[in-house]
């Protein structure tokens, strides 16, 4: 679903009124924001299963690991950090909280943020400076049910040129998702040389363009973009996955052919419920 004027073919920057490169006057006060949430489900049958699958994910995504991935997101955007507050909390969870500062720009300094595909984890870069960052988890069972679901919350926020999309491509391979939502925003203004108000600085027609080609390969997506707000919104959900990856404590060959589809029923539904926000009774979502 696309609103407003722009074409948005997913892979193609071209736009009907494309941005040029942009002078500034000083100062580059947008305000750009990126929200990302990730979701990984699990089958966990027994008690002891869903305590284990809870402290594996509390482990796995602990403070100083989540510490190391905000690290290298700081990397990439171009930020200084200043400041790191990390928690883990208990029984389960845990946030993570930079303040980042930006390096001034040259007056004459020329706005270049091209629609594509940012750094993976193994090629991570650094730039300039920024504004703040932030992740919360969120591991979670339902005590009378077979799922259990964990959920991590990143926000990067920047203040200036560099648009925190680049850090997006490796933010999606960091972690094991099933389910990706995301929203991206540009707020307030910038002046170049004449004065003139510009409300966004670089091309954008879809979250999509910044995701490599082979991830968005993998993943059912959709966009809802209100272009002339500059609101870009994309949810992604995975095609196929192989059942050993979503059992916990048990292997698939452990289970009988009728336990194999019911466990597939259950993980179909907790997926197509996170993705469309909705409950699923019978054959409808409400």
């Amino acid at each position: 679903m696309q609103f407003g004027s722009r074409k948005s073919p997913v892979g193609d920057a071209t736009l009907v009124n494309p941005i040029k490169k942009i002078k500034l006057k000083d100062f580059n006060n947008l305000t750009k924001t990126l929200s990302f949430n990730i979701y990984d489900i699990c089958y966990a049958k027994t008690s002891d299963q869903h305590q284990a699958y809870i402290e594996y994910i509390d482990e796995e995504y602990n403070a100083s690991r989540l510490t190391r991935i905000l690290t290298d997101v700081a990397d990439i955007i171009g930020a200084s950090i200043l400041n790191i507050a990390h928690q883990d909390y208990e029984p389960q969870g845990a946030s993570v909280t930079m303040l980042v500062s930006e390096e001034p720009n040259s007056p004459t300094d020329v706005l270049s943020n091209p629609e594509a595909p940012g750094p993976l984890p193994d090629a991570v870069v650094a730039h300039m400076d920024k504004s703040h960052i932030t992740v919360h988890t969120y591991p979670e069972s339902h005590p009378s049910g077979d799922i259990s679901t964990f959920r991590a919350d990143i926000d990067v926020a920047t203040c200036g040129r560099i648009s925190p999309l680049r850090a997006l491509n490796y933010l999606v391979h960091c972690f094991d998702s099933d389910i990706v939502i995301m929203d991206y925003r540009v707020r307030g203004f910038t002046r170049d040389v004449k004065g003139r108000k510009h409300y966004i600085d670089h091309n954008i027609n879809s979250i999509q363009n910044y995701i490599a080609k082979d991830t968005r390969e993998a993943y059912q997506m959709v966009d809802v973009n209100v272009y002339q707000e500059n609101i870009f919104h994309t949810k992604m959900m995975l095609k196929e996955f192989g059942l050993n990856n979503y059992l916990f404590g048990i292997e698939e060959k452990d289970l009988k052919d009728k336990e194999k589809e019911k466990v597939r029923e259950l993980l179909n539904k907790e997926m197509l419920e996170i993705f469309y926000g909705r409950n699923f009774n019978g054959t409808s979502l409400n």
